[in-house]
């Protein structure tokens, strides 16, 4: 008679390593699927505040202002701020479906200056720019909680 009992199906053992390998990649693939999912909102961020540059730019009419506001610009130097900070981003979101290792950082920095353009932008579109500040905070979240693992070999 062995003492050694048989472990039973749905519970590891004690040596069982490959449990723990597919118990760490649950809480991996959740995180990858937030960065896919931060990758693609980069990439829709991006294109829509270059529409919302280009609007800004084209016609003074589309966007009007409610209230005072202590940081003031003018709607055609937002509009340029838009534009390139969306093309920034547009590319960044690229470079992050393709996991380069710039785009993370660069993903982080760009979601936290939208963030901020987003915030002085709240006179001339205040739910837009609410909607688009808890995008940038879920992005910044997203690529900020990813870790890499060292490749086994």
């Amino acid at each position: 008679m062995s003492q050694h009992a048989e472990p039973t199906p749905g519970r590891p053992s004690r040596g069982d390593a490959s449990w723990a390998q597919r118990s760490g990649d649950r809480t991996s693939g959740w995180v990858t699927g937030g960065v896919v999912f931060a990758g693609v909102l980069l990439l829709l961020n991006g294109a829509l505040a270059v529409l919302q540059g280009i609007a800004a730019i084209a016609e003074d009419d589309v966007y009007a202002r409610i209230g005072t506001y202590v940081y003031e610009m003018s709607l055609t130097g937002w509009g340029i701020v838009h534009v390139i900070l969306g093309a920034l981003v547009f590319v960044t979101g690229f470079g992050v479906l393709k996991d380069m290792a710039w785009a993370r950082v660069a993903g982080i920095v760009l979601a936290s200056l939208s963030l901020v353009a987003q915030f002085l932008f709240l006179p001339y579109a205040p739910v837009w720019s609410v909607i688009m500040m808890a995008i940038d905070v879920f992005v910044i979240w997203a690529l900020a909680s990813r870790q890499e693992h060292p490749s086994r070999t």
